[in-house]
């Protein structure tokens, strides 16, 4: 996909935009044993240029977020996308999350989340964030043995999983792979080696969902597809991983916010 193209999609707002208009995610992420990863999601998607955050989640991470980032709601509503799964344990997922999920229009699926979802009850449009080992227990969860999933490489397998799920799959790792159902998976350039520390997928989660829900109607209409979105989050992650670098080794939450430098650069 031509770098302009996708730069374009992060476009500042207009003067008539307001808080909604320019997109609102929804996060239901962290837990009490990972709260940071609600916070490193929430501050991905804050400067990635969302209208609006809303959070709901565990006492312990909420907290955790209101300190760190203010701004963001704590109540239920509606959003345009939602980022499901980061930081929560197998026990966290109850009925009634679940069918949130299922009844979500736009959402990315990260973490724990993706071997407690039915991906057969999904009535919307879902990305999913696995890296190689949350793949791995994915396509063993569908019904693949286990010896057969360890003879795939990392393109078969992030196939498969789009085929098996219906659903787009962002592959992270040094040279990410998007793959959706029917279509040639895409093998994005090496990103920043510095992305390589506990949290920076929660971050690209947080960015994603930012991006989704900014673009939500041209998505849902078809405009424009889920893959451009998840090459473009890919894209804004390292630069944020090579722009946090300059001041020395960067944690999660250093690229998290980095990521307004790299959203200004990139549309610049």
């Amino acid at each position: 996909m031509a770098h302009e193209y996708l730069n374009q999609l992060l476009s500042a707002p207009a003067a008539d935009d307001n808080k909604y208009s320019r997109g609102v995610v929804g996060f239901i992420t962290g837990s009490r044993e990972f709260p940071g990863s609600a916070l490193l999601g929430v501050t991905g998607a804050v400067r990635t240029g969302v209208g609006m955050v809303r959070y709901l989640g565990p006492n312990e991470p909420a907290n955790l977020v209101m300190l760190g980032r203010p701004e963001t709601v704590i109540q239920h509503g509606p959003a345009d996308a939602w980022v499901v799964g980061s930081g929560m344990p197998a026990e966290a997922f109850n009925d009634v999350i679940l069918q949130n999920i299922y009844d979500f229009g736009l959402v990315v699926i990260d973490a724990g989340a993706l071997t407690q979802v039915d991906f057969s009850k999904l009535t919307g449009r879902a990305m999913l964030t696995p890296h190689t080992g949350e793949l791995a227990r994915l396509l063993r969860q569908l019904g693949q043995p286990a010896a057969a999933v360890a003879t795939l490489s990392t393109t078969q397998a992030a196939a498969l999983a789009a085929q098996l799920t219906g659903q787009l799959v962002v592959l992270k790792g040094h040279q990410t792979i998007i793959a959706e159902p029917f279509s040639d998976p895409l093998v994005l350039p090496p990103a920043s080696s510095w992305l390589a520390t506990a949290g920076t997928g929660d971050v690209l989660a947080g960015i994603l969902g930012a991006l989704l829900a900014v673009h939500a109607d041209e998505v849902l209409a078809d405009r424009l597809k889920l893959a451009d979105i998840a090459e473009l989050g890919v894209k804004v992650h390292s630069l944020a991983a090579e722009i946090a670098m300059q001041a020395g080794p960067p944690a999660a939450l250093d690229i998290a916010d980095a990521v307004r430098l790299a959203v200004r650069q990139l549309s610049a």
